[in-house]
């Protein structure tokens, strides 16, 4: 089915990140929009608002008769989705064109050029500042991203840019389908093993995609990280990090809340640049989106100015309450190294401070694979709480619970595990210095109550 011929979109899983991007281009061209998802949340509501059609139970009866003709309705549905879901049946044994996200993300993208950001960690931050820099040059941009963009309050942004920002996202090799222009890689390490199986697959799948940067384009990759491009002819190749490579920094000044440091690059360095987002981490995702922002042609000050002004990413090192007293944050890393880089900012922004993580792991295969690294991670900080695993996906596996994180924590680490149903009543006994709230599930959920409940502790 050609675009053209689309007069409505049908989202089976419309509430995830990724899908709800796609979602609003829909509506932002005059479409019928509607779609199912498992239950309702904030963004959802949004979605609601802005004219999407949802409802949250399995049946087919609640499918919109505008989007049951065979011949003008597209299908969207995520791997997420079990394959016994209803609405999805009644698609496939009527002979609907079916399309997975990243399918759909792939056709809208052919008409631009794609500036894309693949990697394990890394991914929605440093695509979220690229976009932002892009948006306010002189070049403009599209962007389809991972998570809501403070500056904007959307995952997606319209213009009449030859450009899109696009996540580019590992899972179930969806980044296949694109043909990057520009791309960053920030790191293959090993991840979604219940689809690949082997970290060799894994990083396979990464080199696959390099494959796939268009001739004449660009690849700028982390320095150090365990892959052998295989680029086309006439495809440029970098490195980037904090302190080397190609685009590094230098002259870092981490002080009173404020990070600057001086952009190194080989097309021309910018001094002083300051973060509007200061958190350590984001001196290496920083160099990255500036990185490909040059190459794609914007200036020095409008990428100093996008950098400055840049607020951050909801769920992502996410700040709920910073008063003198009390500090709560919350955070989307749900991978060992994602959390090695939240623990190790937080402790160069406050080294003297008691830090407590309650975290709800992601998925239990992700814990089978690397509790001991989840461990590891956890340890940098000063109490751990694990809640039971959120399945998403999933079914249970016999062995298999946040006891094997528990146990694999450091001596010394002050240690429970509770129930999620039980967060909030743990949250009310206790008073905390400062508190991270960690995971890909659903506690997040509950960070506006436990926001809520702290702020009752500043009287």
């Amino acid at each position: 089915m050609q675009l053209e011929d689309i007069k409505s979109v049908y989202f089976i899983g419309a509430g995830g990140i990724g899908m709800s991007a796609i979602a609003r281009y829909f509506l932002h061209q005059g479409l019928v929009v509607a779609g199912y998802d498992k239950t309702p949340t904030p963004l959802t509501d949004s979605l609601r608002q802005e004219g999407m059609d949802i409802h949250f139970t399995d049946d087919v009866a609640l499918i919109p008769e505008t989007c049951k003709d065979v011949d003008t309705t597209l299908v969207v549905y995520t791997p997420a989705i079990p394959s016994t879901h209803s609405e999805l049946t009644f698609y496939r044994e009527h002979g609907f064109e079916l399309e997975k996200r990243a399918q759909v993300l792939g056709t809208l993208a052919q008409a631009h050029k794609a500036l894309c950001v693949a990697g394990t960690h890394g991914k929605t931050t440093t695509s979220a500042m690229l976009a932002h820099i892009m948006y306010g040059s002189g070049l403009r941009c599209n962007a389809f991203l991972g998570g809501i963009t403070k500056n904007y309050g959307t995952n997606y942004l319209l213009s009449d840019s030859e450009y899109v920002v696009l996540e580019a996202d590992e899972y179930d090799r969806s980044f296949h389908w694109l043909r990057p222009w520009i791309s960053v890689i920030t790191a293959v390490d090993a991840d979604h093993l219940d689809i690949y199986g082997t970290e060799e697959a894994y990083r396979e799948s990464f080199r696959h995609y390099t494959s796939l940067i268009r001739e004449g384009g660009a690849l700028v990759i982390h320095q150090g990280v365990a892959l052998t491009p295989e680029v086309a002819e006439g495809v440029r190749v970098y490195e980037y990090g904090e302190r080397d490579g190609d685009f590094h920094a230098e002259n870092i000044v981490i002080d009173n809340g404020e990070i600057t440091f001086d952009f190194i690059s080989p097309l021309g360095d910018i001094p002083q640049v300051s973060l509007g987002q200061p958190i350590p981490i984001n001196i290496d995702n920083g160099v990255a989106a500036m990185a490909v922002a040059q190459l794609s042609g914007c200036t020095a000050e409008e990428i100093r100015r996008g950098m400055a002004t840049f607020a951050g990413v909801d769920r992502r090192f996410d700040f709920k309450v910073r008063t003198p007293r009390h500090v709560l944050l919350s955070d989307y890393a749900h991978h060992p190294k994602e959390i090695y880089q939240s623990a190790r900012s937080l402790r160069e922004l406050y080294k003297d401070r008691k830090i407590t993580v309650i975290f709800q792991p992601h998925l239990y295969t992700r814990t089978r694979d690397f509790y001991q690294d989840f461990a590891a991670s956890l340890s940098l900080l000063d109490e751990v709480v694990l809640c039971d695993i959120y399945p998403a996906r999933e079914e249970p596996i016999p062995g298999v619970s946040e006891r094997l994180i528990y146990d694999h924590l450091s001596a010394g680490v002050e240690k429970r595990c509770i129930r999620r149903a039980d967060v909030i009543d743990f949250v009310r006994s206790r008073d905390f210095d400062v508190l991270l709230i960690l995971g890909a599930g659903d506690l997040d959920n509950e960070v506006p109550r436990i926001a809520q409940l702290i702020l009752e502790k500043e009287g």
